[in-house]
């Protein structure tokens, strides 16, 4: 049974930093893309940023690229979302997910496995 487990949201000011975490498990995730998406308070979820685990291909959505870095520790079964220059409007609820493909997908309905979520609130 697959499983991911997001951590390292919070609360930080305009201009701030954060690193989120998603531990997966219960696979070997070779295959596998891994996705970060984001859902504010009556939106609906968004793609952020993805990556392959095999080569390390990344693909960031418009609203983040420059200031949001994804990556991935094999050894830990672990991806990263380093965030910058965080804005208010990037406030949400973060959402890890993960599809066995052998290219990046950027759409809710294309993954099978996501975690619980975790808050990240940027304030003005």
């Amino acid at each position: 049974q697959v499983q991911l487990v997001e951590s390292g949201g919070g609360l930080v000011q305009a201009g701030g930093s954060l690193r989120l975490s998603c531990a997966a498990s219960g696979r070997t995730f070779r295959w596998y893309v891994m996705g970060w998406f984001r859902q504010a308070p009556g939106k609906e979820r968004e793609f952020v940023a993805a990556i392959r685990w095999s080569g390390g291909t990344t693909y960031y959505a418009d609203s983040v690229k420059g200031r949001f870095t994804i990556s991935r520790d094999n050894a830990k079964n672990t991806v990263y979302l380093q965030m910058n220059s965080l804005k208010p409007e990037d406030t949400a609820v973060y959402y890890c997910a993960t599809v066995y493909s052998p290219v990046i997908v950027t759409r809710t309905y294309e993954y099978d496995y996501w975690g619980q979520g975790t808050q990240v609130t940027v304030s003005s």
